[in-house]
């Protein structure tokens, strides 16, 4: 499973003030209605204001996810699905989308919570999207990052 060798859990921060935006796919539904139920609640546990824009699938998330950004939002939680297939069409739109959320954090200097599962099937997808039996939750866990990148960031800037 991929969650070995994850930190123990944290501390709760203190997010209010921070305005997050979370940006997700529309494929593979009943996956991502779970990360985005888990980045709602990491939000929320935060304080942090935070709102949903729906974009096709993972290859629009940068160019979303940077207009949220210029537009003044604080943090971007990206949420993708994209499930191996039997073309490399799964390697062009995997590597998009992390090529392009990468640029788009280190071209704005605001966090992008990586929320995008690369997987080889449905079930590793429900077994990480935080539903009831699930064993990760990482739609929470992108959001956490998110908010807590921005809190050490705007630290850093004061």
């Amino acid at each position: 499973m991929s969650g070995k060798g994850a930190p123990e859990a944290t501390a709760p921060v203190d997010g209010s003030g921070l305005d997050v935006v979370v940006v997700a796919g529309t494929w593979h539904e009943t996956i991502t209605d779970g990360l985005i139920a888990g980045a709602a609640r990491a939000a929320d546990a935060a304080g942090a204001s935070h709102r949903l824009v729906r974009v096709p699938g993972s290859f629009e998330l940068p160019v979303v996810a940077k207009a949220a950004l210029d537009a003044g939002a604080d943090a971007v939680v990206a949420l993708g699905v994209i499930i191996r297939g039997g073309t490399p069409h799964f390697e062009f739109v995997s590597n998009a989308a992390t090529d392009g959320l990468t640029r788009v954090a280190l071209d704005t200097g605001k966090p992008v919570g990586f929320g995008v599962l690369t997987l080889d099937d449905e079930a590793q997808g429900i077994a990480r999207a935080g539903l009831e039996g699930s064993v990760e939750d990482k739609g929470f866990e992108a959001a956490d990052a998110a908010i807590r990148t921005a809190l050490v960031l705007r630290d850093l800037r004061a």
